[in-house]
């Protein structure tokens, strides 16, 4: 019974939480009701450890309609869709990079016109709009998923002038981050079925 008031709470404080990490304390008091805050006052709270792991169990399963969609109109894995927009903006809707690029799957400006993206913060156009361009990439690089990451990331013409990853650092990292991200998707996924 508190662990499913505690996915309640969190359920219903999510919004107002950052995706950035926020420490929750709580303690259940002599009548067996369970407290949470994130100011903790009295010496009783404690540090819930279990707040972290569900706060973003949550976060990504906010998502998960949207994926599914995404994945589903343009045949990919929902896993890599996942895997992207955590290494992209770590589940941020208002994640802007240094860049300019916007929303859950950072798409760049140009990129959010080019894949008729209206909204590049609301979910749902962002993660279709993000999609539909990781499916043009891997048509472009006839499936070859290393080189459709790295165009994701560096732009399409730099891949396609070198025929490889190109040599840059953080093209390198990312395609990288994303592979293992995605490689641990897609075990989590497997043990789920």
């Amino acid at each position: 019974m508190r662990l499913v008031l505690f996915i309640i709470f969190v359920s219903v404080l999510l919004p107002s939480f950052s995706v950035t990490k926020a420490a929750m304390y709580s303690y259940v008091d002599q009548f067996g009701r369970l407290h949470f805050t994130n100011v903790p006052a009295d010496p009783r709270y404690k540090e819930d450890p279990g707040f972290d792991a569900i706060r973003k169990t949550a976060v990504q399963g906010r998502y998960g309609q949207f994926i599914r969609t995404a994945a589903e109109r343009y045949s990919l894995d929902p896993e890599l869709i996942r895997a992207v927009i955590k290494v992209e903006s770590g589940f941020n809707p208002f994640a802007v990079s240094e860049k300019g690029a916007m929303g859950l799957m950072q798409l760049m400006p140009g990129t959010a016109e080019e894949m008729h993206v209206r909204e590049p913060f609301e979910a749902s156009d962002n993660i279709m709009g993000g999609s539909r361009y990781l499916r043009k990439m891997l048509n472009l690089f006839e499936g070859d998923l290393r080189l459709s990451l790295a165009a994701y990331n560096a732009g399409p013409n730099k891949v396609l002038k070198k025929g490889r990853v190109p040599k840059i650092p953080e093209t390198e990292k990312y395609v990288e981050k994303v592979l293992r991200e995605y490689g641990k998707t897609r075990a989590g996924s497997l043990v789920r079925q």
